[in-house]
C-alpha cells in the first residue's frame, strides 16, 4: 500500500484548496479511507472518513459543509476538497486508510490516532493566512 498526498500550500482566508492522495496497493472497496490532519503544535485531529461501514462520508465538526472527500478508485486517488478556508485549518494533512475488516460490527467512523490506521501518508501542509 503506498499514500502520497500532495496539493497542500499558502492560501488566504476565504479560500479553496484540494488535497490529492495518490493511492495504490489495495482493493477500494474492501478498506475505509479518511483524512487526518495535525495543526502546528497540537495533536492529530480526525478530519473524515469514507467506507467505514456506515454507507456514507463522515465529518468532523468543524469542518462540514466546507471540506468533502471524494475518491476515485478507477485513477488511484482520493480528494479532500476544501473551501472557505481559515487559520484553524492550517495543519499537515494526512490521508490514511484501514481495512475494514478491522472494526466490522463497531461504531469506529474515523479516528485521529496512526494506530487506529494500517497505512498513513506522509502528509502536506496546508498554510492558511493573509
Amino acid at each position: 500500500v503506498q499514500l502520497v498526498e500532495s496539493g497542500g500550500g499558502l492560501v488566504q482566508p476565504g479560500g479553496s484548496l484540494r488535497l490529492s492522495c495518490a493511492a495504490s496497493g489495495f482493493i477500494y472497496s474492501d478498506y475505509a479511507l479518511s483524512w487526518v490532519r495535525q495543526a502546528p503544535g497540537k495533536g492529530p485531529e480526525w478530519v473524515s472518513s469514507f467506507g467505514s461501514g456506515r454507507g456514507s462520508t463522515s465529518y468532523a465538526d468543524p469542518v462540514k459543509g466546507r471540506l468533502t472527500m471524494s475518491a476515485d478508485s478507477t485513477k488511484n486517488e482520493i480528494f479532500l476538497h476544501m473551501n472557505t478556508l481559515t487559520p484553524e485549518d492550517t495543519a499537515v494533512y494526512y490521508c490514511a486508510v484501514v481495512h475494514i475488516g478491522r472494526y466490522h460490527g463497531t461504531d469506529w467512523v474515523g479516528g485521529s490516532q496512526k494506530n487506529e490506521y494500517g497505512y498513513w501518508g506522509q502528509g502536506t501542509l496546508v498554510i492558511v493566512s493573509s
